[in-house]
């Protein structure tokens, strides 16, 4: 294939990946967009095989084993992994575009075929594997402890050190130094060892970064990292002198900034205080003193769940991570389904940060086929709510916390929450008196128009679901 013709194919994969981020930016386009990423794909992978940087029967047999091997992991990841941890997926994901963009920065430092005109062009390209392996590195480190705290492996508790902001400093400044060195040893064919040293205080820097970022912040952590992976992507492109490389990983890079200051401002946060040091624990329960002193919950039991669901004009579904662990969209679907046949509006309310990762809540109902229509974001919903006359809380904590408006004290202060208070009846799904993400109890529990389901989501709403299709 010449240069030309890969040239062209390039420009056809670029296009067809800027209308893929068109397509999965809604609901209704998102599988057309799925269909145009992976004919992008299709399309940059033939190009770059079938180009002239490829010769040798070798280097055919490399590529071949190679893809077979990768090609092999992700068909039965994408066949064992469930729906719920989808976080975690895309977080080790994108760990493994930071150990690609680290070994092929080490790849390239060591070849001694490539050339320069210039000894200007030579500098310009070890700075560019110099920050690629630094946002590598820290991508491919941070991204597994952003795995390790979505699965449950690594508690959700910020790990706020003493002084970790001059420590960053520090580490920011030694890197810088470190790049200096590099840079002139590089000229003499040395620079081995503060690449190495550089490479360790990236990883160091990742762990850290990720682990002082609290439980709450994890959405946006996972777009933050997805930014990361593709700012590495970006700089492996210019590595290996590859055009679609640089261009798509600035897509990626910019489209995962430009969510996780959407994300922070869903969560009246900004990105520095998210990075400094991010609220949310994973401590199970509230205190008992908490609960005096905020009153009694009123409990409920299934039939009253069908009773108030079956007399009401207007409902409202509000999913959470409770909802996925449970497993418990396809039920909801046949709720939702047979609320409707009797004439009742049912429609679900979707926070920008309900889930462990953006669009979480908005997957799983894709997934039980929930109608699109009927799906709201937060502020297309929140002014309906007075006219709600049942509200279901599926598994949602602090998204649903009154104190996030009424406590300037709370942690979560000043955070935009669906106002499901505001409706007639709020009925809450829950296992037990846990406090969410945040660690904060939720006063929404106490109120008298609000009742309390407990009970496992699925096994619940299986229960409801038998009373309403017997009425």
């Amino acid at each position: 294939m010449s240069e030309g013709l890969v040239t062209v194919s390039y420009i056809g994969a670029t296009i067809l990946f800027i209308l893929t981020l068109g397509g999965l930016s809604n609901q209704e386009t998102a599988r057309r967009g799925n269909i145009y990423g992976i004919t992008g794909m299709t399309i940059a992978i033939v190009a770059t095989v079938f180009g002239p940087e490829v010769s040798g029967t070798l280097s055919y047999i490399l590529i071949v084993v190679m893809m077979v091997i990768g090609g092999t992991v992700g068909l039965t990841l994408a066949r064992k992994v469930e729906m719920t941890q989808m976080p975690e997926l895309v977080a080790i994901l994108h760990s493994l575009v930071g150990l690609a963009a680290v070994l092929v920065g080490y790849v390239n430092f060591m070849d001694e075929t490539i050339s320069f005109a210039t000894h200007a062009e030579k500098v310009i390209h070890e700075v560019e594997i110099y920050i690629g392996i630094l946002i590598g590195a820290i991508t491919f480190s941070g991204s597994i402890i952003a795995f390790g705290k979505l699965s449950g492996k690594i508690g959700g508790n910020p790990l706020l050190l003493p002084a970790r902001h001059f420590l960053n400093l520090g580490l920011l400044l030694l890197t810088i130094w470190l790049g200096t060195i590099f840079i002139h040893q590089a000229e003499t064919g040395g620079g081995t060892f503060p690449l190495l040293v550089m490479t360790l205080l990236a990883l160091a820097f990742g762990v850290h970064m990720v682990m002082a970022i609290g439980g709450a912040d994890m959405p946006v952590v996972v777009s933050m990292l997805n930014s990361y992976s593709g700012w590495a992507a970006s700089a492996t492109g210019f590595m290996l002198s590859n055009d679609l490389l640089i261009v798509v990983g600035a897509l990626v890079g910019s489209s995962g900034a430009i969510l996780s200051y959407i994300m922070c401002r869903a969560m009246n946060r900004n990105f520095v205080s998210v990075i400094a040091g991010g609220f949310g624990t994973t401590s199970g329960s509230s205190s008992g003193a908490a609960d005096e002193e905020q009153g009694e919950v009123i409990a409920i039991e299934t039939q009253e769940v069908a009773d108030l669901l079956t007399s009401a004009k207007e409902v409202m579904i509000i999913p959470g991570y409770g909802m996925a662990v449970a497993q418990a969209q396809h039920t909801v679907n046949e709720i939702t389904k047979v609320l409707r046949d009797k004439k009742i509006n049912v429609r679900f309310g979707i926070h920008p940060v309900a889930g462990r990762m953006p669009g979480h809540m908005n997957v799983l109902l894709a997934e039980a086929k929930v109608p699109y229509d009927i799906v709201f974001e937060m502020d297309e919903i929140n002014d309906d709510f007075p006219d709600i006359d049942v509200s279901i809380i599926i598994g949602a904590n602090d998204i649903v916390n009154p104190s996030a408006l009424d406590d300037p004290n709370s942690p979560i202060a000043g955070m935009p929450v669906l106002e499901c208070w505001k409706g007639d009846t709020t009925i809450v799904l829950k296992r037990g008196m846990a406090t969410g993400y945040a660690g904060v109890q939720n006063p929404l529990f106490f109120k008298e128009n609000t009742r309390m389901y407990f009970g496992d989501a699925k096994e619940s709403l299986d229960a409801v679901l038998k009373a309403i299709q017997s009425e």
